[in-house]
């Protein structure tokens, strides 16, 4: 694995039963397996973890290679029985994921109302 460039960075925040991924700069063919790899850990590291958080208010681009992590790391979390959830999403990210199809796989954000 090769360190992802210092324009991205991706910080792990746990709490019990989750793992929040924030993400910064471009999720592209540089980093993508950066962030397949750390949530893989969270997957793996974290007994009882329910749901796994990726927020991407930071997120500045995303491309194919992007994409297909996003993907990697939702059957990973299906496989695990755990939520995925791509928090924050701005809009190029949302309206990319509306044209491929694929916002379904992505578990909606809670409301702070229902988080309480």
């Amino acid at each position: 694995m090769t360190s992802p460039p210092s324009s991205f960075t991706l910080t792990v925040e746990t709490r019990r039963g989750s793992a929040c991924l924030h993400l910064s700069g471009d999720l592209d063919h540089d980093t993508g397996d950066t962030v397949v790899e750390q949530a893989e850990q969270c997957l793996t590291g974290n007994f009882g973890l329910r749901d796994l958080r990726l927020d991407c208010a930071e997120l500045t681009f995303c491309d194919s290679v992007g994409i297909s992590s996003l993907l990697m790391i939702h059957r990973r979390t299906t496989a695990h029985s755990v939520r995925l959830h791509l928090d924050n999403q701005p809009p190029f990210l949302r309206r990319l994921l509306d044209i491929i199809g694929i916002q379904r796989f992505f578990t909606q954000p809670q409301t702070a109302q229902q988080a309480e």
